[in-house]
C-alpha cells in the first residue's frame, strides 16, 4: 500500500509511484495518499446488507466505467481527470443538485436532462468547474455530452454531465476531445472513475452493498469526492450513485432525496457551499426484481441500503476535510422536530470555534451549546444534556464535574463524538464535520496558483 502524504504536499507535488509490475501508461498512475477507508471503518454493519469486497459504482450488474489522464488538472496534482460511467441498459435517473444561486454548466444542463428521469451514461472532469463561464460553459458541457455519447454509442440526451475545480476557468476542449476517445471502459473501472474526480481529495470515496429485495439480490454502488467548500445544501462534492435494482421512477426521486437530506445535507467542512455540486442515482434494472415503489416492504429495504451508502460516502468526505485530522460526529437527540435536530446539529459541526477547540483537544463545552443555542432550533437551556461520547458533561442544563484528562483522551481520537440532548421530543438527527487545522488556510491560500 502507498505510504501517506500530508495534503498541503499532496496538493502542490504528489508523489507518483509506480504500480507493482513497473511502470505503466501514464494515466495509470496513482499518487501517495490516505488509504481508502474500508467499509465498516465508521458505519456498522446494518441487518441485511452484504458488503461487495472491492465495492465502487460498477459493482451493479450492467456498469460500465473508465478514466484517462487528459491534462485537464494542474501540474502536480493526481494523473486521471476524465472519466465516463455507463449502463449498458436504460436507467431510472434522479438527481438532487446544489441550491447555490449561482450554478456551473454541468449543473444546469444535467438538471434539464434528469428532469426526463433517465440516462444511460455520464461524463465527468476534474480540475476545472466549468462555472461562471457563460454561453461559451453551457457549449462546452453540450460538446463533452456528445463526445461521450459517440464513444459509447447513444445519443447525447441520455448523456449526464458533472465537473469539478477550478470556477471561472473556461473548459480546455481540445484535451476533452482528445482525452474521451481514448477512455476504455470495463467493469472495475468504478476504481478509476474514482480516482478521476478527485481534487484535493486525500482518498478515494467508494463503497457497494449488496440487498436482497423482490427475490432478487440487488447492488447499490456509490462513488464521491469532496474535501473543501462543504456545507451542503449541496457542497463541493460530486457523487454517482448505481443499481441494478428496478426502480419506479417516483420512488427513485423521493428515496434519493430523502437519503441525501440525512447524509451529504448533514455534512460541514467550511461553511461553503459550492456551484457544481450534484448526487446521481442511476438505476438499469437489471437485477430482475419487480420494481421498487413507495410504502412497500421491499422498497423499504432498498432505502435503507441507498441511505447506508450515502451516509457512509458523506462520512468520508467530513473525515478527509481539508487540512482535517479528527472527524466529528454530533448527535442531537430528542428535539422537538426533525428540523430542529438538523439544524442543531448542522450549527455544532460547522462552527469555527467547536472545530478549533476539537482540533485543540481543549473540552471547552461551551462552544457546543452556544451553537446549539443559535441555531435556530427550540431549545430550553434548562433541560440541555451534553454528552463527550460517555463521558457526562451537562446535565439539565447544569454542568457536572468530569475527568479533564478523559476529555481531552476522547478529543484526541481518529473521531469525536458529541451528543445533545434536548429533551423537548423524540426527534433525532446526526451530521458529520472536522477540525479546522493551519493546514486548511495552506490548502486554500494555493488551491488556484
Amino acid at each position: 500500500m502507498v505510504e501517506s502524504l500530508s495534503r498541503v504536499d499532496a496538493l502542490r507535488h504528489y508523489t507518483i509511484r509506480p504500480l507493482p509490475g513497473g511502470w505503466p501508461e501514464p494515466d495509470v498512475l496513482r499518487l501517495d495518499r490516505r488509504e481508502p477507508l474500508p467499509y465498516n471503518a465508521l458505519t456498522p454493519m446494518s441487518s441485511g446488507f452484504r458488503a461487495v469486497v472491492d465495492g465502487t459504482v460498477t459493482s451493479p450488474a450492467g456498469f460500465l466505467a473508465g478514466a484517462v489522464h487528459a491534462g485537464i488538472k494542474t501540474r502536480g496534482e493526481a494523473p486521471l481527470d476524465l472519466g465516463i460511467l455507463y449502463s449498458e441498459s436504460p436507467c431510472v435517473a434522479a438527481g438532487v443538485f446544489t441550491t447555490n444561486k449561482v450554478q456551473a454548466a454541468p449543473v444546469l444542463l444535467s438538471q434539464e436532462r434528469i428532469a426526463r428521469a433517465s440516462a444511460r451514461a455520464l461524463v465527468v472532469n476534474a480540475g476545472c468547474a466549468n462555472a461562471c463561464t457563460g454561453e461559451q460553459g453551457l457549449a462546452d458541457a453540450r460538446e463533452m455530452a456528445a463526445l461521450a455519447a459517440r464513444k459509447v454509442g447513444v445519443v447525447p440526451g441520455q448523456v449526464l454531465v458533472a465537473s469539478t475545480g477550478v470556477i471561472g476557468v473556461p473548459l480546455p476542449m481540445d484535451r476533452i476531445r482528445g482525452g474521451i476517445p481514448r477512455i476504455s471502459l470495463a467493469r472495475d473501472g468504478g476504481h478509476r472513475l474514482t480516482q478521476a474526480i478527485m481534487t484535493t481529495d486525500t482518498f478515494p470515496k467508494e463503497v457497494a452493498l449488496s440487498v436482497r429485495v423482490g427475490g432478487k439480490r440487488v447492488t447499490v454502488g456509490g462513488v464521491a469526492k469532496g474535501a473543501g467548500m462543504i456545507y451542503p445544501n449541496m457542497a463541493t462534492l460530486l457523487s454517482f450513485i448505481t443499481t441494478d435494482a428496478a426502480i419506479d421512477p417516483g420512488f427513485a426521486r423521493f428515496v434519493l432525496r430523502r437519503a441525501v437530506g440525512d447524509s451529504f445535507n448533514m455534512i460541514a467542512v467550511d461553511g461553503d457551499t459550492s456551484t457544481n455540486d450534484m448526487v446521481l442515482l442511476l438505476a438499469n434494472g437489471l437485477a430482475g426484481n419487480p420494481p421498487l415503489r413507495y410504502g412497500t416492504t421491499d422498497g423499504r429495504l432498498f432505502e435503507a441500503a441507498l441511505r447506508e451508502v450515502c451516509s457512509f460516502l458523506a462520512k468520508c468526505i467530513a473525515r478527509d476535510g481539508e487540512g482535517a485530522t479528527r472527524l466529528i460526529e454530533v448527535e442531537v437527540a430528542r428535539a422537538a422536530t426533525k428540523e430542529d435536530a438538523r439544524l442543531a446539529a448542522r450549527a455544532v459541526v460547522n462552527s469555527s470555534l467547536v472545530k478549533a477547540a476539537v482540533h485543540g483537544a481543549d473540552p471547552n463545552w461551551g462552544r457546543i451549546v452556544a451553537a446549539v443555542g443559535r441555531s435556530g432550533a427550540e431549545v430550553d437551556q434548562s433541560r440541555i444534556g451534553l454528552y463527550l461520547g460517555d463521558l457526562c458533561l451537562l446535565k439539565a442544563g447544569s454542568p457536572v464535574d468530569f475527568s479533564h484528562e478523559e476529555a481531552r483522551r476522547l478529543l484526541s481520537g481518529g473521531e469525536v463524538r458529541f451528543t445533545v440532548q434536548l429533551n423537548l421530543g423524540r426527534r433525532r438527527a446526526v451530521a458529520w464535520g472536522c477540525d479546522l487545522s493551519q493546514e486548511y488556510v495552506v490548502i486554500n491560500s494555493a488551491y488556484a496558483t
